[in-house]
């Protein structure tokens, strides 16, 4: 909606971001700290370690974006990654209610999976790619950083795709 509402985002993610994304950005990063530290509370570490790092490298990432108040665009880009959140946070309800025999979690793991190819895998994908093309744009510590982070999320999204699949479909 962002990008329609406001087409320079789509051209430069680094130094133009519409009201309100700087503070939707910033909340975010209030949101993973708040989940971050619940786990490490309520959570024992064998359970939660790859959220915890995940989790680590989005508070970094968009924390760098706050505070410079730049690539505000490109933290919006991955904010639509947890659009799938949603899903598969209803995937793990049900499986807490055992309701894993349902129409309803059937049809939950259809969109979860069709949303995480799209809203994951895609989105990854077209972030790296975006900052390959753009490394003679970008400085090369901020550069360095995402290249890390998306090096990480990367591989950590396909893995759990992977799971999910096993789990969901090829029982």
């Amino acid at each position: 909606c962002r990008f329609y509402l406001h087409p320079d985002l789509s051209k430069d993610l680094v130094g133009t971001h519409p009201p309100g994304a700087h503070s939707l950005v910033a909340v975010s990063v209030g949101y993973f700290l708040e989940d971050f530290v619940d786990m490490l509370c309520n959570q024992k570490l064998h359970q939660s370690w790859e959220l915890l790092f995940h989790h680590s490298v989005v508070i970094v990432c968009f924390g760098i974006a706050v505070l410079l108040h730049q690539y505000i665009g490109f933290a919006l880009v991955a904010l639509l990654v947890e659009i799938n959140s949603i899903f598969l946070h209803l995937r793990q309800i049900l499986l807490m209610a055992n309701l894993v025999h349902t129409t309803c979690y059937r049809l939950n793991s259809i969109v979860n999976l069709g949303t995480y190819v799209v809203f994951r895998i895609a989105t990854l994908a077209w972030m790296t790619r975006w900052l390959f093309l753009n490394r003679e744009n970008v400085p090369p510590a901020t550069y360095a950083v995402g290249t890390v982070g998306m090096a990480i999320m990367t591989p950590m999204n396909i893995i759990l795709l992977y799971r999910l699949l096993r789990s969901d479909f090829f029982k």
